[in-house]
């Protein structure tokens, strides 16, 4: 999910190669970037010894504590409503005084510009799990895709701006990428020692609200990348390595349900269900009771119960073919037929979908619709996801009996 060779890196150019055979992406071959592994290694050392250290000899003021938790959620919240879901996948809008705030604390968490955050991103969602594409493919290993990637200069992790047109026209950001370095030396520097000064704690509030603070987020972040792809489950495509992982989700803000993001990215959403933890989604929709966001995108019921009821369908098959060399011929051919009735029905529902989506987006071109007219429309639309929802039922039962 960050994205960035180097965090402190000036605008470089560079052509993406045009086929992979061409880009030999070795530990060999890669000179190792020695400003980002200076970085890494001696804010880890410091938040793994001087921390504690520092904790024991002289002790930490509950002030030093709780600006460590603000500085973290305002990071975190920054790289996820910010960088991640406004800036590179559009998901709504935002007010500028918000996108301003989402800068300050973005540069804060130390993940790169804008730019180079949002355009290594939009590459991995174009061609993710590529081994020589994919800036952090977790194909790669856990090292790679966590933080291997940024530490020496493969030409998958190379900057180029030619799939952030829209971004590069924000003066915002353009002002941030230009003077990257400053602010981030601002915002990590001068922030915390302001509010330890301000609160009569000035090491102790550098230390967890800085040292530690931006540890953990580094790695909160970088879990999206790593154990993202490879721990948790695939409920909605299997077409890539994403997974959705509760646990994920709690560390990284609701990021963690990343399988359902790999499908439907434009979605300002990542936990689409009411009850799963995704405080992003809560912030953004929350924000647009003020008038700070707008026109939060958001994917058709439809369309996620498709996906869910095309992976059981798949997962149904695959567990009648393990099971038919020891099942009654009579009863493997039971369950053939009800699975075909049943993909039958998934594809008709599908049909009729089509059928009234084209007839809704026809009415309200020629803006004629009256309103018991849409509410008709809008009562088919529920019904047809009622079925979907149903027949996931039944089929969670046949693979019951499969089981």
């Amino acid at each position: 999910m960050v994205n960035g060779s180097q965090f402190i890196a000036a605008e470089r150019p560079f052509a993406m190669p045009k086929s992979s055979a061409q880009v030999p992406q070795t530990v060999e071959t890669a000179p190792p970037i020695w400003t980002n592994i200076i970085l890494f290694s001696l804010t880890f050392l410091a938040a793994a010894v001087l921390v504690p250290w520092y904790g024991i000899v002289h002790g930490y003021s509950i002030s030093a504590w709780v600006l460590l938790g603000v500085f973290l959620t305002a990071n975190e919240l920054s790289i996820t409503a910010g960088y991640h879901r406004l800036w590179a996948h559009r998901a709504y809008e935002a007010h500028w005084s918000l996108r301003a705030v989402y800068l300050v604390f973005a540069t804060m968490a130390l993940q790169n510009s804008a730019w180079n955050w949002c355009s290594g991103h939009r590459r991995h969602h174009l061609n993710v799990d590529d081994e020589q594409l994919d800036p952090y493919s977790a194909r790669r290993g856990f090292w790679f895709s966590h933080i291997g990637w940024m530490v020496r200069e493969y030409p998958s992790g190379k900057s180029d701006f030619s799939n952030i047109p829209d971004l590069r026209r924000d003066r915002m950001l353009a002002f941030q990428h230009r003077y990257y370095l400053p602010l981030v030396l601002l915002t990590n520097i001068g922030l915390p020692l302001l509010a330890g000064w301000l609160t009569g704690d000035l090491w102790g509030v550098f230390l967890l609200a800085g040292v530690l603070r931006l540890v953990l987020s580094h790695h909160f972040t970088f879990f999206i990348n790593s154990l993202a792809h490879m721990w948790g489950t695939r409920p909605y495509t299997e077409e890539n390595t994403a997974r959705d992982n509760p646990v994920l989700a709690v560390l990284t803000f609701g990021e963690g349900y990343h399988n359902f993001h790999h499908i439907f990215a434009h979605d300002y959403r990542n936990g689409v269900r009411w009850w799963q933890w995704d405080p992003t989604k809560w912030l953004i929709a929350g924000l647009q009771w003020v008038g700070l966001t707008r026109k939060l995108k958001r994917t058709p019921v439809f369309q996620i119960q498709r996906a869910l009821l095309a992976m059981q369908f798949a997962r149904a098959q695959s567990s009648l073919e393990r099971v038919a060399p020891t099942a009654a011929p009579s009863r493997i051919s039971e369950l053939h037929q009800h699975i075909a009735r049943e993909y039958d029905s998934f594809h008709a529902a599908i049909a009729d979908w089509a059928k009234v989506k084209e007839q809704w987006l026809n009415e309200k071109k020629r803006a004629v619709v009256e309103h018991w007219e849409h509410t008709s429309f809008q009562l088919r639309f529920k019904e047809l996801e009622e079925r979907l929802r149903l027949q996931r039922r039944r089929l969670r039962v046949l693979q019951a009996q499969l089981a």
